[in-house]
């Protein structure tokens, strides 16, 4: 009996002991060294202009609408379009491809055209391969220059931050395909 009874006593020291060291969901952050992500180095700005291709029309669009404006409406809102557009070192679709586009635009006004643009640019060649960065912001097509905040990266634009120059090169107005200039400023490490 007294064996039990240590036996059961020493189970509930245990139990006790390893229920005291749980996760009590006040751990799951820490601060580190900013060393371990390379955030020690100086910060590089970087500028690449590409050409945004926008292709709705045509038998093999880059861009489809997966939701309708509303009804009545003249200015867009409420549809949506998904992207994967190619970006281009020059202005000629047929020109180098240095990524794609992938992301969406929503009409977001009612008065007037006006896009929430979310979207990332994945590079596809020389020393960007693999990297991207992430831009997310307004986007009024019809002004002759539209700035968006770059929000993040991956690979060599961990830690992006910036913005971006949106300007229109070509636009058809009879099916809506366009090609925009885009002027990219990025920090990163």
């Amino acid at each position: 009996m007294a064996k039990l009874i240590f036996f059961m006593s020493l189970q509930i020291l245990l139990l006790s002991v390893v229920s005291s060291t749980g996760d009590d969901g006040e751990n799951f952050a820490r601060t580190i060294d900013r060393k371990l992500l390379g955030l020690h180095r100086k910060e590089k700005l970087t500028h690449f202009k590409v050409y945004w291709h926008d292709i709705i029309s045509g038998p093999n669009p880059t861009a489809i609408m997966i939701q309708p404006p509303v009804t009545n409406s003249t200015s867009y809102f409420g549809g949506i379009n998904m992207m994967d557009n190619a970006l281009t070192a020059k202005v000629p679709l047929n020109s180098t491809l240095v990524g794609r586009a992938q992301g969406f635009y929503a009409g977001a006004a009612q008065k007037e055209l006006g896009f929430l643009m979310a979207m990332n640019f994945v590079f596809k060649t020389g020393k960007y391969n693999g990297s991207t960065i992430t831009i997310l912001g307004r986007n009024t097509p019809f002004s002759e220059v539209r700035e968006m905040p770059i929000v993040g990266g991956s690979g060599l634009f961990r830690f992006a931050r910036g913005y971006v120059e949106a300007r229109t090169k070509w636009f058809n107005l009879k099916n809506g395909d366009a090609t925009v200039e885009y002027s990219c400023y990025v920090l990163h490490y």
